[in-house]
C-alpha cells in the first residue's frame, strides 16, 4: 500500500500520536468514516469502503448504531430519570454525544466516558465538554478490564445509584462469548438495583440479513484491528442474563423505539434491560 495520506492535521493534537498506528485500519476511525466524518486515514477509507462493497447495508448499521444511542439516551433521561451514564467503547466523538443528550435534558447528569484508543482519547478531552451542573470525564482503559472501568468510573460517578451502561458496539470486539458475558455480569454487579444496560451488536442472523456480515468480517480481521465477531439472537441475549428487557426487546436496532414503524431491519441488534 502506498504511504497513507491523511486526512486529519499533519500536526496532531497533544498526545494523538501517542500508540496511533496509522498503518492499519482501525474500527474508531473506519466507523468514523461509515458515518461522513473526517477523523480517518486512507487506510481506514479503503479498508470501509471495501467492507462496504462487500456488506452493501454497513454505512445504514453505523448510522442507526448512533440513532439507536441517541434514543436510548434520551429515553432514559426523560422517562427513566437516570442521571449517570457510563459510555464504555465511546468511539470519536462526533454529533449528539451522550453527555449532550443527556445533559440537555438534565444538566446535573454525570458522564463517563470509556475509550483505549489514543486518538479518541484526545479528541474526547478536547472537544466533549459537558455542563457546569454536571460532569464529564473520560477513562483510558479496555472493556477486558471491567475491574479498571469500575475503578475509574468511582471517581465521577456515585455507584450507589442508578448507572445507565452503554455498550454499543463494543463486545463484538470481545471474541471469547464466556468473557463477554462475564465482563456484561462484572460490570452490572457493580451497579445499584434500577440501573440499566443498553447493548448493540451485530450479527449473522438471516431474518436481520445479516448473511453478508461473514465475509465482511473475514476481511475485517485480516485487515483492520480489533479483529471482531458477530453473534446470534440467542447469543446476545445472554448478556441480558438476570436484567428485565424493556419494550420492544432484542430487535434491529433501528427499530428500537423508533419514531417510524416503517425503520428498515438491519443485521445489528439492540436492546435496553433494567437491574431488578
Amino acid at each position: 500500500m502506498s504511504e497513507t495520506q491523511r486526512t486529519l492535521p499533519t500536526q496532531h493534537p497533544s498526545g494523538v500520536s501517542r500508540g496511533l498506528n496509522t498503518a492499519v485500519a482501525h474500527n474508531a476511525r473506519v466507523w468514523n468514516h461509515w458515518i461522513g466524518g473526517k477523523d480517518n486515514y486512507e487506510v481506514d477509507q479503503q479498508v470501509g469502503d471495501q467492507i462496504a462493497t462487500m456488506f452493501p447495508v454497513i454505512r445504514d448499521v453505523a448510522r442507526a448504531d448512533r440513532a439507536f444511542l441517541g434514543r436510548a439516551v434520551q429515553f432514559l433521561t426523560a422517562d427513566r430519570g437516570v442521571r449517570q451514564f457510563l459510555d464504555i467503547g465511546t468511539g470519536l466523538p462526533t454529533l449528539e454525544n451522550t453527555h449532550e443528550i443527556a445533559q440537555r435534558i438534565a444538566p446535573e447528569s454525570r458522564i463517563v466516558y470509556v475509550d483505549n484508543d489514543p486518538m479518541v482519547l484526545v479528541h474526547a478531552r478536547s472537544l466533549l465538554i459537558g455542563t457546569p451542573q454536571g460532569a464529564t470525564d473520560y477513562i483510558d482503559a479496555d472493556v477486558h478490564r471491567p475491574d479498571s472501568i469500575i475503578e475509574g468510573a468511582s471517581a465521577t460517578l456515585d455507584l450507589d445509584r442508578p448507572v445507565a451502561v452503554m455498550m454499543l458496539g463494543i463486545l463484538n470486539f470481545v471474541l471469547d462469548a464466556g468473557e463477554a458475558q462475564d465482563i456484561v455480569r462484572q460490570i452490572m454487579a457493580s451497579v445499584p438495583s434500577g440501573s440499566y444496560l443498553a447493548l448493540t451488536h451485530p450479527t449473522t442472523d438471516a431474518d436481520l440479513g445479516g448473511e453478508g456480515n461473514v465475509e465482511a468480517m473475514r476481511f475485517w480481521n485480516e485487515n483492520a484491528t480489533p479483529p471482531i465477531t458477530a453473534r446470534s439472537r440467542a447469543e446476545i441475549g445472554t448478556f441480558f442474563d438476570g436484567l428485565d428487557l424493556l419494550t420492544p426487546g432484542l430487535v434491529s436496532c433501528s427499530q428500537w423505539r423508533a419514531e417510524s414503524g416503517s425503520a428498515a431491519v438491519l443485521p445489528h441488534f439492540g436492546a435496553v434491560a433494567v437491574k431488578p
